[in-house]
């Protein structure tokens, strides 16, 4: 690494279209994970186009980062991807988010980039190693609505919605020093089997999956079902995710 510049973090785009017009597609992020690396790491947040033409450069975007933020969205993950049933009408997919986050989930995995997910994020992450989702929880027999306030308006949607408990002696309890902490909620698919190679750091009170990590515990590769991206200033646990995810970008960029 130049020790001239800050270690770089990507965050995986969105492709999605404006005005009426899908065929003409934008890349982007919302400005919130912008912020929170940019705040919470200490590091430089760095934009990452998805694929455009069924392709990704993979090499080139690992050599430019020292870390990898895969980003909430409004589309799910294609449910090809873990062999599960036709999607219902409506759901909007992101296939070439798709492509390219695999991709690079699977070159941190040879790497060992630090990764660290969010919502959509740690979806991809657990169908990229195996497991699969649930495409809407609340069809679930006993799952409680973990997006009951998707209807609301911004920033009402992000404020506390339940309850979770984190694995004793595992990460989080050791990063936070909680075990029952409240987070967000604003997600219809959810984990069904969690990926062999992944370890459960935290859990809804309907035993839905909240919190993962990587098996690995020397390789930082955490993913988190909510959005502490939105409460960095305000809430502690967030600023001790993206507090850890940058000292790991850290220690990845001076040893490159």
């Amino acid at each position: 690494m130049n020790n001239t510049r800050k270690p770089v973090i990507g965050i995986i785009c969105d492709a999605f279209g404006r005005d009426g017009k899908p065929d003409r597609l934008f890349h982007g992020v919302a400005e919130e994970y912008i912020r929170a690396i940019a705040d919470g790491t200490n590091c430089t947040p760095v934009l990452i186009p998805v694929s455009t033409n069924g392709e990704f450069d993979v090499e080139a975007y690992s050599q430019l980062i020292d870390g990898l933020l895969l980003t909430g969205s409004r589309t799910n993950v294609h449910p090809d991807r873990y062999s599960g049933q036709a999607s219902k009408p409506g759901t909007l997919h992101d296939l070439k988010r798709d492509i390219s986050s695999f991709t690079l989930i699977e070159k941190a995995l040879e790497t060992r980039l630090p990764v660290f997910g969010i919502c959509r994020g740690f979806q991809e992450i657990n169908v990229a190693l195996g497991g699969t989702l649930h495409q809407e929880l609340t069809d679930i027999e006993g799952k409680q609505d973990h997006a009951r306030f998707l209807s609301l308006p911004q920033p009402e949607q992000y404020k506390d919605s339940h309850k979770i408990s984190l694995t004793e002696n595992g990460l989080l309890h050791r990063l936070t020093g909680q075990l029952r902490i409240s987070i967000n909620s604003l997600h219809h698919q959810g984990i069904d089997r969690l990926a062999d190679t992944l370890v459960l750091e935290g859990i809804a009170d309907d035993d839905t999956p909240e919190a993962f990590r990587l098996a690995d515990p020397a390789h930082f590769f955490l993913a988190v079902q909510w959005h502490p991206e939105w409460h960095l200033k305000t809430d502690p646990v967030s600023r001790v995710l993206f507090n850890a995810f940058g000292e790991a970008v850290k220690k990845y960029a001076a040893n490159a």
